[in-house]
Protein backbone atom coordinates (compact mmCIF):
# COMPACT_ATOMS: atom_id res chain seq x y z
CA UNK A 1 0.00 0.00 0.00
CA UNK A 2 0.92 3.73 -0.25
CA UNK A 3 2.75 4.54 3.09
CA UNK A 4 4.06 8.16 2.46
CA UNK A 5 4.06 10.99 -0.24
CA UNK A 6 6.70 13.65 0.09
CA UNK A 7 6.25 16.75 -1.87
CA UNK A 8 8.51 19.65 -2.72
CA UNK A 9 7.87 22.97 -4.60
CA UNK A 10 4.77 21.89 -6.56
CA UNK A 11 2.49 24.66 -7.71
CA UNK A 12 1.33 25.88 -3.79
CA UNK A 13 3.37 23.22 -2.32
CA UNK A 14 6.36 24.38 -0.17
CA UNK A 15 6.76 21.58 1.38
CA UNK A 16 4.79 18.58 2.28
CA UNK A 17 5.15 15.30 4.23
CA UNK A 18 1.97 13.14 3.91
CA UNK A 19 1.48 9.72 6.12
CA UNK A 20 -1.07 7.11 5.15
CA UNK A 21 -2.16 3.47 7.18
CA UNK A 22 -4.12 0.94 5.41
CA UNK A 23 -8.48 1.19 5.72
CA UNK A 24 -10.23 4.24 4.01
CA UNK A 25 -8.36 7.85 3.64
CA UNK A 26 -10.76 10.99 3.21
CA UNK A 27 -9.08 13.87 2.18
CA UNK A 28 -11.76 16.95 2.37
CA UNK A 29 -11.20 20.95 2.18
CA UNK A 30 -12.45 23.78 0.06
CA UNK A 31 -12.86 24.08 -3.32
CA UNK A 32 -9.15 25.34 -5.25
CA UNK A 33 -7.76 24.41 -1.74
CA UNK A 34 -5.08 21.89 -3.52
CA UNK A 35 -6.51 18.43 -3.35
CA UNK A 36 -6.06 18.30 -7.13
CA UNK A 37 -2.49 19.57 -6.65
CA UNK A 38 -1.91 16.18 -4.58
CA UNK A 39 -3.25 13.99 -6.95
CA UNK A 40 -0.97 15.56 -9.64
CA UNK A 41 1.72 15.24 -7.61
CA UNK A 42 1.41 11.60 -7.14
CA UNK A 43 0.87 11.17 -10.58
CA UNK A 44 4.33 12.70 -11.41
CA UNK A 45 5.66 10.10 -9.03
CA UNK A 46 3.98 7.01 -10.85
CA UNK A 47 5.47 8.38 -14.14
CA UNK A 48 2.58 10.77 -15.55
CA UNK A 49 3.64 13.48 -18.15
CA UNK A 50 5.84 16.22 -17.32
CA UNK A 51 4.36 19.92 -17.13
CA UNK A 52 7.02 22.22 -16.23
CA UNK A 53 3.82 24.60 -15.23
CA UNK A 54 3.96 22.17 -12.00
CA UNK A 55 7.15 23.85 -10.34
CA UNK A 56 6.49 26.03 -7.72
CA UNK A 57 6.93 29.41 -8.87
CA UNK A 58 10.51 30.62 -8.03
CA UNK A 59 12.01 27.25 -7.97
CA UNK A 60 14.56 25.67 -9.92
CA UNK A 61 13.00 22.24 -9.39
CA UNK A 62 10.23 20.57 -8.07
CA UNK A 63 10.26 16.61 -6.36
CA UNK A 64 7.69 14.27 -5.91
CA UNK A 65 8.32 10.72 -3.46
CA UNK A 66 6.36 7.76 -3.35
CA UNK A 67 6.64 5.10 -0.91
CA UNK A 68 4.94 1.74 -1.06
CA UNK A 69 4.79 -1.08 1.04
CA UNK A 70 3.47 -4.05 -1.31
CA UNK A 71 3.17 -7.13 0.01
CA UNK A 72 5.89 -10.09 -0.36
CA UNK A 73 5.71 -11.77 -3.67
CA UNK A 74 3.58 -8.78 -5.19
CA UNK A 75 4.22 -8.43 -8.91
CA UNK A 76 5.97 -5.69 -8.17
CA UNK A 77 8.99 -6.77 -6.67
CA UNK A 78 9.17 -9.16 -9.89
CA UNK A 79 9.01 -6.05 -12.06
CA UNK A 80 11.85 -4.61 -10.05
CA UNK A 81 14.22 -7.83 -9.92
CA UNK A 82 13.57 -8.14 -13.73
CA UNK A 83 15.14 -4.78 -14.10
CA UNK A 84 18.07 -5.39 -12.29
CA UNK A 85 16.82 -3.11 -9.34
CA UNK A 86 17.74 -5.13 -5.38
CA UNK A 87 13.82 -5.94 -4.38
CA UNK A 88 13.59 -4.32 -0.86
CA UNK A 89 10.33 -4.07 1.70
CA UNK A 90 9.82 -0.66 0.45
CA UNK A 91 9.55 0.86 -2.94
CA UNK A 92 10.13 4.50 -3.36
CA UNK A 93 9.20 6.14 -6.85
CA UNK A 94 10.66 9.48 -7.07
CA UNK A 95 10.14 12.13 -9.80
CA UNK A 96 12.12 15.13 -9.98
CA UNK A 97 11.11 17.78 -12.38
CA UNK A 98 12.89 21.20 -13.64
CA UNK A 99 11.21 24.79 -14.60
CA UNK A 100 12.24 23.76 -17.93
CA UNK A 101 10.23 20.54 -18.24
CA UNK A 102 12.65 18.13 -17.85
CA UNK A 103 12.32 15.39 -15.09
CA UNK A 104 14.39 12.57 -13.71
CA UNK A 105 13.15 9.28 -12.36
CA UNK A 106 14.73 7.28 -9.38
CA UNK A 107 13.18 4.10 -7.86
CA UNK A 108 14.15 3.57 -4.31
CA UNK A 109 17.32 6.20 -5.49
CA UNK A 110 18.65 4.62 -8.59
CA UNK A 111 17.89 6.13 -11.83
CA UNK A 112 15.58 4.83 -14.07
CA UNK A 113 12.97 5.59 -17.27
CA UNK A 114 9.56 6.98 -16.70
CA UNK A 115 8.31 4.24 -18.62
CA UNK A 116 9.08 1.78 -15.68
CA UNK A 117 7.58 4.27 -12.92
CA UNK A 118 4.64 4.10 -14.95
CA UNK A 119 4.82 0.01 -15.36
CA UNK A 120 5.47 0.24 -11.47
CA UNK A 121 2.90 2.51 -10.60
CA UNK A 122 0.31 0.27 -12.42
CA UNK A 123 1.28 -2.35 -10.22
CA UNK A 124 0.68 -0.41 -6.96
CA UNK A 125 -1.60 2.07 -7.11
CA UNK A 126 -5.10 2.92 -9.20
CA UNK A 127 -6.96 5.83 -9.79
CA UNK A 128 -10.56 6.23 -10.26
CA UNK A 129 -11.56 9.43 -11.83
CA UNK A 130 -14.06 11.86 -13.22
CA UNK A 131 -11.81 12.21 -15.99
CA UNK A 132 -9.03 9.48 -15.44
CA UNK A 133 -9.70 6.05 -15.05
CA UNK A 134 -6.82 3.49 -14.44
CA UNK A 135 -7.10 0.10 -13.79
CA UNK A 136 -10.79 -1.12 -13.97
CA UNK A 137 -11.00 0.45 -17.14
CA UNK A 138 -8.43 -1.12 -19.21
CA UNK A 139 -9.01 -3.71 -21.44
CA UNK A 140 -6.47 -5.65 -20.98
CA UNK A 141 -6.78 -6.45 -17.63
CA UNK A 142 -10.76 -7.05 -17.75
CA UNK A 143 -9.96 -10.35 -18.46
CA UNK A 144 -7.90 -10.97 -15.68
CA UNK A 145 -10.58 -9.67 -13.36
CA UNK A 146 -13.42 -11.72 -14.53
CA UNK A 147 -11.08 -14.72 -14.09
CA UNK A 148 -10.46 -14.05 -10.95
CA UNK A 149 -14.15 -13.15 -10.17
CA UNK A 150 -15.48 -16.37 -11.34
CA UNK A 151 -13.12 -18.81 -13.37
CA UNK A 152 -11.19 -21.87 -11.43
CA UNK A 153 -7.35 -21.14 -11.16
CA UNK A 154 -6.60 -24.35 -12.18
CA UNK A 155 -8.83 -24.26 -16.08
CA UNK A 156 -6.91 -20.91 -16.21
CA UNK A 157 -3.63 -22.48 -15.57
CA UNK A 158 -4.65 -25.40 -18.06
CA UNK A 159 -5.06 -22.84 -20.89
CA UNK A 160 -1.66 -21.28 -20.14
CA UNK A 161 0.20 -24.43 -20.10
CA UNK A 162 -2.14 -25.44 -23.36
CA UNK A 163 -0.76 -22.45 -25.05
CA UNK A 164 2.68 -22.68 -24.44
CA UNK A 165 2.27 -26.71 -25.71
CA UNK A 166 1.18 -25.58 -29.10
CA UNK A 167 3.62 -23.14 -29.42
CA UNK A 168 6.41 -25.14 -28.62
CA UNK A 169 4.88 -27.70 -31.08
CA UNK A 170 4.37 -25.35 -33.68
CA UNK A 171 8.16 -24.07 -33.33
CA UNK A 172 9.28 -27.74 -33.42
CA UNK A 173 7.42 -28.23 -36.85
CA UNK A 174 8.20 -25.01 -37.88
CA UNK A 175 12.21 -25.81 -37.48
CA UNK A 176 12.09 -29.11 -38.75
CA UNK A 177 10.44 -27.74 -42.19
CA UNK A 178 12.80 -25.05 -42.48
CA UNK A 179 15.35 -27.55 -41.97
CA UNK A 180 13.88 -29.81 -44.57
CA UNK A 181 13.75 -26.63 -47.16
CA UNK A 182 17.43 -26.24 -46.42
CA UNK A 183 18.27 -29.64 -46.56
CA UNK A 184 16.56 -29.78 -49.70
CA UNK A 185 18.25 -26.99 -51.28
CA UNK A 186 21.83 -28.46 -50.29
CA UNK A 187 20.99 -32.11 -51.43
CA UNK A 188 23.24 -32.01 -54.51
CA UNK A 189 26.27 -30.04 -53.03
CA UNK A 190 25.91 -32.61 -50.10
CA UNK A 191 26.25 -35.75 -51.88
CA UNK A 192 29.06 -34.58 -54.50
CA UNK A 193 31.09 -33.37 -51.39
CA UNK A 194 30.49 -36.75 -49.76
CA UNK A 195 31.48 -38.88 -52.71
CA UNK A 196 34.47 -36.28 -52.62
CA UNK A 197 35.62 -36.42 -49.16
CA UNK A 198 34.85 -40.56 -49.58
CA UNK A 199 37.55 -41.11 -52.19
CA UNK A 200 39.76 -38.91 -50.65
CA UNK A 201 39.42 -40.82 -47.49
CA UNK A 202 40.82 -38.53 -44.70
CA UNK A 203 42.57 -40.09 -41.77
CA UNK A 204 42.99 -38.66 -38.31
CA UNK A 205 46.49 -36.72 -37.97
CA UNK A 206 47.15 -37.55 -41.27
CA UNK A 207 48.34 -34.29 -42.12
CA UNK A 208 50.69 -34.09 -39.72
CA UNK A 209 51.82 -37.44 -40.66
CA UNK A 210 52.50 -37.13 -44.23
CA UNK A 211 54.25 -33.45 -43.00
CA UNK A 212 56.93 -35.09 -40.98
CA UNK A 213 57.19 -37.69 -43.93
CA UNK A 214 57.85 -35.71 -46.59
CA UNK A 215 60.36 -33.54 -44.62
CA UNK A 216 62.20 -36.78 -44.24
CA UNK A 217 61.76 -37.56 -47.81
CA UNK A 218 63.73 -34.18 -48.61
CA UNK A 219 66.33 -34.63 -45.97
CA UNK A 220 66.84 -38.13 -47.33
CA UNK A 221 67.47 -37.20 -50.58
CA UNK A 222 70.11 -34.07 -49.72
CA UNK A 223 71.83 -37.19 -47.77
CA UNK A 224 72.21 -39.38 -50.38
CA UNK A 225 73.72 -36.53 -52.70
CA UNK A 226 76.52 -35.60 -49.96
CA UNK A 227 77.42 -39.66 -49.48
CA UNK A 228 77.73 -40.04 -53.69
CA UNK A 229 79.59 -37.05 -53.68
CA UNK A 230 81.94 -38.43 -51.52
CA UNK A 231 82.12 -41.55 -53.22
CA UNK A 232 82.90 -40.48 -56.44
CA UNK A 233 85.72 -38.19 -54.47
CA UNK A 234 87.28 -41.66 -53.76
CA UNK A 235 86.61 -43.40 -56.49
CA UNK A 236 85.96 -40.99 -59.17
CA UNK A 237 84.06 -42.67 -62.57
CA UNK A 238 84.69 -39.14 -64.86
CA UNK A 239 87.88 -37.67 -65.93
CA UNK A 240 88.57 -35.20 -63.45
CA UNK A 241 91.54 -37.48 -62.37
CA UNK A 242 92.86 -41.03 -61.38
CA UNK A 243 91.84 -40.24 -57.66
CA UNK A 244 92.90 -41.51 -54.45
CA UNK A 245 93.14 -45.42 -54.81
CA UNK A 246 95.41 -45.11 -57.56
CA UNK A 247 97.66 -42.38 -56.57
CA UNK A 248 98.52 -45.16 -53.85
CA UNK A 249 98.60 -47.47 -56.20
CA UNK A 250 101.11 -45.58 -58.32
CA UNK A 251 103.12 -44.28 -54.75
CA UNK A 252 103.46 -48.21 -54.00
CA UNK A 253 105.14 -49.66 -57.66
CA UNK A 254 107.48 -46.48 -57.78
CA UNK A 255 108.90 -47.53 -54.30
CA UNK A 256 108.77 -51.30 -55.38
CA UNK A 257 111.16 -50.08 -57.91
CA UNK A 258 113.74 -49.29 -55.05
CA UNK A 259 113.83 -52.64 -54.26
CA UNK A 260 116.35 -53.00 -51.23
CA UNK A 261 118.35 -50.15 -51.76
CA UNK A 262 116.97 -48.25 -48.87
CA UNK A 263 116.12 -49.80 -45.88
CA UNK A 264 113.61 -47.21 -44.86
CA UNK A 265 111.26 -48.10 -47.73
CA UNK A 266 109.45 -50.54 -46.11
CA UNK A 267 107.98 -48.80 -43.37
CA UNK A 268 106.92 -46.11 -46.17
CA UNK A 269 105.33 -48.93 -48.18
CA UNK A 270 103.75 -50.71 -45.13
CA UNK A 271 101.76 -47.40 -44.26
CA UNK A 272 101.41 -46.78 -48.13
CA UNK A 273 99.70 -50.50 -48.05
CA UNK A 274 97.76 -49.56 -44.89
CA UNK A 275 96.32 -46.34 -46.50
CA UNK A 276 94.92 -48.80 -49.45
CA UNK A 277 93.35 -50.99 -46.91
CA UNK A 278 91.37 -48.25 -45.17
CA UNK A 279 90.45 -46.58 -48.51
CA UNK A 280 89.05 -49.80 -49.93
CA UNK A 281 86.75 -50.00 -46.47
CA UNK A 282 86.14 -46.46 -46.74
CA UNK A 283 85.11 -47.03 -50.41
CA UNK A 284 83.00 -50.10 -49.47
CA UNK A 285 81.19 -48.89 -47.09
CA UNK A 286 80.45 -45.41 -48.85
CA UNK A 287 78.92 -47.59 -51.53
CA UNK A 288 76.61 -49.81 -48.82
CA UNK A 289 75.55 -46.33 -47.77
CA UNK A 290 74.51 -44.64 -51.03
CA UNK A 291 72.51 -47.83 -51.72
CA UNK A 292 70.57 -47.52 -47.95
CA UNK A 293 70.45 -43.97 -48.57
CA UNK A 294 69.47 -43.64 -52.02
CA UNK A 295 66.05 -41.58 -52.59
CA UNK A 296 62.76 -42.75 -53.57
CA UNK A 297 61.51 -39.68 -55.73
CA UNK A 298 57.77 -41.51 -56.13
CA UNK A 299 57.63 -41.91 -52.87
CA UNK A 300 58.19 -38.32 -51.64
CA UNK A 301 55.83 -36.78 -55.11
CA UNK A 302 53.03 -39.49 -53.94
CA UNK A 303 53.49 -37.91 -50.07
CA UNK A 304 53.55 -34.49 -51.61
CA UNK A 305 50.30 -35.37 -53.84
CA UNK A 306 48.14 -36.69 -50.46
CA UNK A 307 49.28 -33.82 -48.54
CA UNK A 308 48.35 -31.28 -51.35
CA UNK A 309 44.82 -33.21 -51.81
CA UNK A 310 43.89 -32.96 -47.98
CA UNK A 311 45.05 -28.62 -47.68
CA UNK A 312 43.41 -28.53 -50.56
CA UNK A 313 40.12 -29.95 -49.14
CA UNK A 314 40.58 -28.30 -46.11
CA UNK A 315 40.18 -24.95 -48.01
CA UNK A 316 37.54 -25.85 -50.21
CA UNK A 317 35.26 -26.97 -46.75
CA UNK A 318 36.81 -24.21 -44.50
CA UNK A 319 37.87 -25.99 -41.82
CA UNK A 320 41.43 -27.75 -40.63
CA UNK A 321 42.94 -30.42 -42.80
CA UNK A 322 42.53 -32.67 -39.34
CA UNK A 323 38.70 -32.01 -39.21
CA UNK A 324 38.03 -33.58 -42.55
CA UNK A 325 37.15 -36.78 -40.82
CA UNK A 326 34.34 -35.09 -38.60
CA UNK A 327 33.45 -33.20 -41.39
CA UNK A 328 32.55 -36.63 -43.41
CA UNK A 329 31.08 -37.91 -40.83
CA UNK A 330 28.77 -35.03 -40.25
CA UNK A 331 27.41 -34.84 -43.93
CA UNK A 332 26.99 -38.42 -43.96
CA UNK A 333 24.53 -37.53 -40.99
CA UNK A 334 23.12 -34.71 -42.80
CA UNK A 335 22.76 -37.00 -45.88
CA UNK A 336 21.05 -39.56 -43.31
CA UNK A 337 18.81 -36.62 -42.47
CA UNK A 338 17.45 -36.13 -45.34
CA UNK A 339 16.13 -39.89 -45.83
CA UNK A 340 14.30 -39.16 -42.47
CA UNK A 341 13.00 -35.74 -42.07
CA UNK A 342 10.23 -36.35 -44.22
CA UNK A 343 9.11 -38.55 -41.82
CA UNK A 344 10.02 -36.14 -38.54
CA UNK A 345 8.00 -33.51 -40.11
CA UNK A 346 5.23 -35.00 -40.43
CA UNK A 347 5.57 -35.92 -37.17
CA UNK A 348 5.97 -32.69 -36.12
CA UNK A 349 2.94 -31.09 -37.69
CA UNK A 350 1.02 -34.53 -36.43
CA UNK A 351 2.17 -32.81 -32.72
CA UNK A 352 1.37 -29.58 -33.48
CA UNK A 353 -2.20 -30.59 -34.76
CA UNK A 354 -2.45 -32.61 -30.91
CA UNK A 355 -1.09 -29.74 -30.00
CA UNK A 356 -3.80 -27.13 -31.19
CA UNK A 357 -6.68 -29.28 -30.43
CA UNK A 358 -5.75 -29.42 -27.08
CA UNK A 359 -5.70 -25.99 -26.71
CA UNK A 360 -9.03 -25.56 -28.19
CA UNK A 361 -10.16 -28.20 -25.84
CA UNK A 362 -9.36 -26.37 -22.99
CA UNK A 363 -9.87 -22.87 -24.10
CA UNK A 364 -13.34 -23.48 -24.93
CA UNK A 365 -13.93 -25.01 -21.35
CA UNK A 366 -12.49 -21.39 -20.36
CA UNK A 367 -14.70 -19.61 -22.85
CA UNK A 368 -17.94 -21.76 -21.29
CA UNK A 369 -17.19 -20.42 -17.77
CA UNK A 370 -16.12 -17.10 -18.85
CA UNK A 371 -19.63 -16.97 -20.30
CA UNK A 372 -20.54 -18.30 -16.55
CA UNK A 373 -19.16 -16.01 -14.58
CA UNK A 374 -20.16 -12.99 -16.88
CA UNK A 375 -23.63 -13.50 -16.09
CA UNK A 376 -23.07 -13.56 -12.22
CA UNK A 377 -20.72 -10.60 -12.14
CA UNK A 378 -23.18 -8.51 -13.98
CA UNK A 379 -25.79 -9.65 -11.52
CA UNK A 380 -23.70 -9.13 -8.67
CA UNK A 381 -22.75 -5.31 -10.19
CA UNK A 382 -26.56 -4.97 -11.23
CA UNK A 383 -27.15 -4.85 -7.31
CA UNK A 384 -25.01 -2.50 -6.39
CA UNK A 385 -25.97 -0.01 -8.89
CA UNK A 386 -29.61 0.91 -7.27
CA UNK A 387 -28.28 2.01 -4.59
CA UNK A 388 -25.45 4.49 -6.35
CA UNK A 389 -28.37 6.50 -8.04
CA UNK A 390 -27.95 4.17 -11.29
CA UNK A 391 -30.91 1.98 -11.57
CA UNK A 392 -31.08 2.56 -14.70
CA UNK A 393 -27.56 1.47 -15.71
CA UNK A 394 -26.83 -1.63 -17.19
CA UNK A 395 -23.71 -3.45 -17.15
CA UNK A 396 -22.19 -6.27 -19.41
CA UNK A 397 -19.35 -8.39 -18.90
CA UNK A 398 -18.89 -9.23 -23.09
CA UNK A 399 -17.34 -12.75 -23.70
CA UNK A 400 -16.34 -12.68 -27.43
CA UNK A 401 -14.24 -15.20 -29.39
CA UNK A 402 -11.27 -13.78 -31.33
CA UNK A 403 -9.93 -14.81 -34.31
CA UNK A 404 -7.15 -16.94 -34.02
CA UNK A 405 -4.35 -14.64 -34.74
CA UNK A 406 -6.08 -13.09 -31.57
CA UNK A 407 -5.72 -16.10 -29.41
CA UNK A 408 -3.17 -16.31 -26.12
CA UNK A 409 -1.93 -18.00 -23.12
CA UNK A 410 -5.33 -16.07 -21.62
CA UNK A 411 -7.63 -18.18 -24.10
CA UNK A 412 -9.55 -17.31 -27.42
CA UNK A 413 -11.56 -14.91 -25.50
CA UNK A 414 -12.07 -11.49 -25.78
CA UNK A 415 -13.41 -9.86 -22.38
CA UNK A 416 -14.51 -6.51 -22.08
CA UNK A 417 -16.74 -4.22 -19.54
CA UNK A 418 -19.36 -2.53 -20.80
CA UNK A 419 -22.49 0.32 -19.82
CA UNK A 420 -25.15 1.16 -20.85
CA UNK A 421 -26.21 4.22 -18.76
CA UNK A 422 -29.61 5.21 -19.64
CA UNK A 423 -32.16 2.70 -21.27
CA UNK A 424 -32.07 1.78 -24.59
CA UNK A 425 -28.75 2.89 -24.87
CA UNK A 426 -26.84 -0.02 -26.46
CA UNK A 427 -23.79 -1.16 -23.87
CA UNK A 428 -20.07 0.51 -24.81
CA UNK A 429 -16.59 0.56 -23.15
CA UNK A 430 -16.59 2.10 -19.32
CA UNK A 431 -14.73 4.92 -20.64
CA UNK A 432 -17.29 6.32 -22.66
CA UNK A 433 -20.23 7.08 -20.82
CA UNK A 434 -21.01 10.54 -20.62
CA UNK A 435 -20.89 11.81 -17.11
CA UNK A 436 -17.79 11.72 -15.25
CA UNK A 437 -19.72 11.24 -12.12
CA UNK A 438 -22.00 8.25 -13.25
CA UNK A 439 -18.76 6.70 -14.05
CA UNK A 440 -16.80 6.95 -10.82
CA UNK A 441 -19.71 5.40 -9.08
CA UNK A 442 -19.84 2.88 -11.83
CA UNK A 443 -16.57 2.07 -11.06
CA UNK A 444 -16.91 2.05 -7.46
CA UNK A 445 -19.52 -0.60 -8.03
CA UNK A 446 -17.48 -3.23 -10.35
CA UNK A 447 -14.79 -2.36 -7.30
CA UNK A 448 -17.48 -3.42 -4.29
CA UNK A 449 -17.35 -6.93 -6.57
CA UNK A 450 -14.00 -7.37 -7.95
CA UNK A 451 -11.68 -6.01 -5.27
CA UNK A 452 -10.62 -9.35 -4.12
CA UNK A 453 -9.53 -10.53 -7.57
CA UNK A 454 -7.32 -7.51 -8.07
CA UNK A 455 -3.72 -7.50 -6.97
CA UNK A 456 -3.80 -3.52 -6.74
CA UNK A 457 -2.78 -3.33 -3.17
CA UNK A 458 -4.03 0.95 -3.18
CA UNK A 459 -7.20 2.77 -4.96
CA UNK A 460 -7.72 6.39 -5.41
CA UNK A 461 -11.30 7.79 -5.70
CA UNK A 462 -11.43 11.36 -6.96
CA UNK A 463 -14.64 12.62 -6.38
CA UNK A 464 -16.71 9.61 -6.81
CA UNK A 465 -19.80 11.40 -4.85
CA UNK A 466 -19.64 14.10 -7.50
CA UNK A 467 -23.43 15.51 -7.73
CA UNK A 468 -24.74 13.48 -5.08
CA UNK A 469 -26.29 13.27 -1.46
CA UNK A 470 -28.43 11.92 0.98
CA UNK A 471 -28.97 8.52 0.81
CA UNK A 472 -26.94 8.12 -2.07
CA UNK A 473 -24.15 9.39 -0.56
CA UNK A 474 -24.27 7.04 2.20
CA UNK A 475 -24.18 4.55 -0.12
CA UNK A 476 -21.46 5.50 -2.14
CA UNK A 477 -19.28 5.79 1.50
CA UNK A 478 -20.59 2.22 3.08
CA UNK A 479 -19.42 0.69 -0.47
CA UNK A 480 -15.84 2.80 -0.19
CA UNK A 481 -15.63 1.32 3.43
CA UNK A 482 -16.18 -2.46 2.11
CA UNK A 483 -13.73 -1.65 -0.86
CA UNK A 484 -11.01 -0.57 2.29
CA UNK A 485 -11.84 -3.96 4.40
CA UNK A 486 -10.13 -5.06 1.70
CA UNK A 487 -6.95 -2.52 -0.21
CA UNK A 488 -6.13 0.53 0.76
CA UNK A 489 -8.60 3.45 -0.20
CA UNK A 490 -8.12 7.38 -0.61
CA UNK A 491 -10.61 9.50 -1.94
CA UNK A 492 -11.15 12.65 -2.28
CA UNK A 493 -14.55 13.86 -1.05
CA UNK A 494 -17.11 17.11 -0.53
CA UNK A 495 -19.49 14.32 1.06
CA UNK A 496 -19.64 14.56 4.57
CA UNK A 497 -21.36 11.32 4.75
CA UNK A 498 -18.33 10.16 2.44
CA UNK A 499 -15.99 12.10 4.79
CA UNK A 500 -17.72 10.16 7.95
CA UNK A 501 -16.90 6.66 7.02
CA UNK A 502 -12.68 7.47 7.30
CA UNK A 503 -10.88 5.48 9.56
CA UNK A 504 -8.22 8.56 8.61
CA UNK A 505 -9.59 12.51 7.41
CA UNK A 506 -6.64 14.66 5.98
CA UNK A 507 -8.08 18.36 5.82
CA UNK A 508 -6.56 20.05 2.75
CA UNK A 509 -6.36 24.15 3.04
CA UNK A 510 -4.63 26.99 1.47
CA UNK A 511 -3.58 29.45 3.57
CA UNK A 512 -1.34 32.82 3.18
CA UNK A 513 2.51 32.95 4.33
CA UNK A 514 4.24 36.03 3.97
CA UNK A 515 1.97 36.87 1.31
CA UNK A 516 2.14 33.96 -0.87
CA UNK A 517 -0.75 30.91 -1.04
CA UNK A 518 0.78 28.05 0.39
CA UNK A 519 -1.94 24.44 0.36
CA UNK A 520 -1.24 22.78 3.78
CA UNK A 521 -2.46 19.00 4.70
CA UNK A 522 -3.45 18.47 8.11
CA UNK A 523 -4.46 14.84 10.12
CA UNK A 524 -7.61 15.46 11.96
CA UNK A 525 -8.04 13.87 15.80
CA UNK A 526 -12.19 13.02 16.19
CA UNK A 527 -12.85 16.52 17.49
CA UNK A 528 -11.67 18.00 14.59
CA UNK A 529 -13.22 15.79 11.97
CA UNK A 530 -16.68 16.69 13.98
CA UNK A 531 -16.09 20.45 13.12
CA UNK A 532 -14.87 19.47 9.52
CA UNK A 533 -18.04 17.61 8.78
CA UNK A 534 -20.20 19.78 10.23
CA UNK A 535 -18.20 22.56 8.18
CA UNK A 536 -19.43 20.25 5.03
CA UNK A 537 -22.91 20.45 6.17
CA UNK A 538 -23.60 23.93 6.98
CA UNK A 539 -21.30 25.82 4.65
CA UNK A 540 -19.05 28.99 6.20
CA UNK A 541 -21.44 29.31 8.95
CA UNK A 542 -21.55 25.95 11.17
CA UNK A 543 -24.66 25.51 13.88
CA UNK A 544 -24.77 23.13 16.33
CA UNK A 545 -27.51 21.22 14.78
CA UNK A 546 -24.59 21.07 12.03
CA UNK A 547 -22.19 20.07 14.57
CA UNK A 548 -24.81 17.12 16.12
CA UNK A 549 -25.42 15.76 12.29
CA UNK A 550 -21.71 15.08 12.17
CA UNK A 551 -21.31 13.38 15.77
CA UNK A 552 -24.40 11.13 14.63
CA UNK A 553 -22.61 10.46 10.84
CA UNK A 554 -19.64 9.83 13.01
CA UNK A 555 -21.15 7.59 15.42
Amino acid sequence: MLTGLSIRDVVLIDRLELSFGAGLTVLTGETGAGKSILLDSLGLALGARADGGLVRAGAAQASVSAVFAPAAGHPAHALLVEQGIEAEDQIVLRRVLGADGRSRAFVNDQPVGVALLRRLGELLIELQGQHEQMGLADPARQAVLLDAYGVPPPLARAVEAAWHGWRAAADAHRAARAAVEAADREEEYLRHAVAELEKLSPEPAEEDRLAAERTALQHADRHAQALAAALAELAPRDRRGPGPAAALRSAARALDRLGNAMPQVGAVAEAIGRAEEALAEAETMLSRLVVDAEADPRRLEQTEERLFDLRAAARKHAVPAASLPELLVELRARLVALDTASADLAARAAAEVTARAEYLRVAEALSAARQAASGRLARAVAKELAPLRLDKARFVAEVARLPEPGWSARGADQVRFLIAANPGQEPGPLARVASGGELSRLMLALKVVLVRGSTVPSLIFDEVDSGIGGATAAAVGERLARVAEAVQVLVVTHSPQVAARGTAHLLVAKQVQRGAAETRVVALDLAARREEIARMLAGEAITDAARAAAAELLG
